[in-house]
């Protein structure tokens, strides 16, 4: 089922409906425990904010396919489940989406094949919706910086060093990337102009950075029930988020020792940690951060020309962005 906050763009809503038993058809394993884990993660209550806005902003083009739409719309999410399958591997995430992992049910062999299958799926939709070499080209280079990004992140595993420029470089990487695919490709193949092309990969990227990071400061500030993960995962797992480095800085010596105890960091520890990043005031940093990102996406929308979807993504960007801390 769509996420309810679709009910408030009707004709979206409508769109994505109808992507979902796409997406399933989509995905055809012989492996039916598998293909039951894949499908039931395509199922499990994402936001599908990526094909959503993939749908709104192709609404700038000129010349709009509804198959080739529906076709991008699908590719994107299914890059972006196929990168979470991979991730939980990597963060040993026990749920995913309230949903057991297919690494914890399956293994991680059978995980990792899992999301390389379904870049495969992603393929196949890429070149339903276009097959334009430059387009293809910049699939092919969008998912090259994903896939940089995920290994920035794993790079800067437990690095107390880490600097805020070293995490937007990776959260660019992991996140923001496709969020300006999204934006440039659903322009691109509705032959939109190259004003309305550059300008979405601006607004793409700049509300996947700010995505990313309210993400990151629910989980210090939020609970499992809001994420559907265990809050603080990222932490456990040496993954050092915006909070934490802003903290690291004011509160340096209070978290060294708490930090170095890496891998070995108990309950008590991260509920230690936790309470540094609020009271030393890394939180709200990181929360000024991502609110100045927000004004900086909500300026770009406004150069948008005056029509429906222009004002269906501002009206998306402040319900996503204002997300509660």
């Amino acid at each position: 089922m769509v996420h309810a906050l679709w009910r408030q763009f009707p004709r979206i809503n409508l769109k994505l409906t109808a992507l979902e038993p796409y997406l399933l058809k989509a995905v055809n394993l012989s492996n039916q425990p598998i293909h039951h884990k894949i499908t039931q993660l395509l199922k499990s209550g994402g936001k599908f904010l990526r094909p959503g806005f993939f749908y709104i902003y192709s609404e700038f083009g000129e010349k709009i396919d509804p198959a080739k739409v529906k076709a991008g719309a699908a590719a994107v999410e299914l890059l972006h489940v196929a990168t979470l399958i991979h991730d939980d591997v990597i963060d040993e995430s026990p749920l995913r989406r309230g949903v057991e992992t297919i690494q914890v049910k399956y293994g991680q062999k059978h995980a990792i094949y899992a999301g390389d299958y379904l870049f495969t799926c992603y393929f196949t939709q890429v070149l339903k919706s276009t097959q334009e070499p430059a387009d293809m080209k910049r699939h092919v280079d969008a998912m090259q910086i994903i896939l940089a990004g995920e290994l920035d992140q794993m790079q800067y595993n437990f690095n107390q060093k880490m600097t805020e420029a070293d995490y937007f470089q990776e959260i660019t990487g992991k996140t923001a990337e496709l969020f300006k695919l999204c934006f440039q490709q659903s322009a691109i193949i509705t032959h939109a102009s190259d004003e309305i092309v550059e300008l979405g990969g601006e607004i793409g990227l700049t509300i996947g950075q700010a995505y990313q990071i309210l993400d990151d400061i629910l989980d210090y500030s939020g609970s499992s029930k809001q994420t559907k993960k265990p809050v603080l995962e990222d932490l456990k797992s040496g993954v050092y988020t915006l909070p934490l480095i802003f903290a690291n800085q004011l509160d340096h010596q209070d978290l060294k020792p708490l930090l170095d105890k890496r891998e070995q960091l108990s309950d008590e520890d991260i509920a230690k940690i936790q309470k540094i990043v609020i009271s030393s005031g890394g939180l709200e940093k990181a929360i000024q951060t991502a609110d100045s990102l927000t004004d900086k996406a909500l300026g770009l929308i406004n150069q948008l020309p005056e029509q429906k979807a222009k004002h269906d993504l501002e009206k998306l960007t402040k319900m996503l962005l204002t997300r509660k801390q």
